[in-house]
């Protein structure tokens, strides 16, 4: 049983790993952000609030984890002109 147990996770993690292939920043700053703001939702909501705070951080989480990728995203994307300027 437990060996199964392990088979899934693997595949569920590759699953879940393949799926970032086609996201965009923004996509991918917000499926971590809003894993990341349940964990420390549920970590600081109270015993009997675990889903909700759980909820609530996921949702806080990701959406500013897309505004973080997004932003980064951006100021990534500039070029240098003949005067070697950045430009956006």
């Amino acid at each position: 049983m437990k060996n199964l147990q392990n088979i899934l996770f693997a595949a569920a993690a590759l699953a879940l790993s393949s799926t970032f292939v086609s996201c965009t920043p923004g996509e991918r700053g917000a499926v971590v952000g809003g894993g990341v703001g349940a964990g420390l939702g549920a970590a600081v909501a109270g015993s009997g609030n675990r889903a909700t705070g759980a909820l609530i951080g996921g949702a806080v989480g990701a959406v500013a984890g897309s505004e973080m990728s997004k932003n980064r995203a951006h100021r990534n994307h500039g070029y240098r002109d003949q005067q070697g300027y950045n430009r956006y």
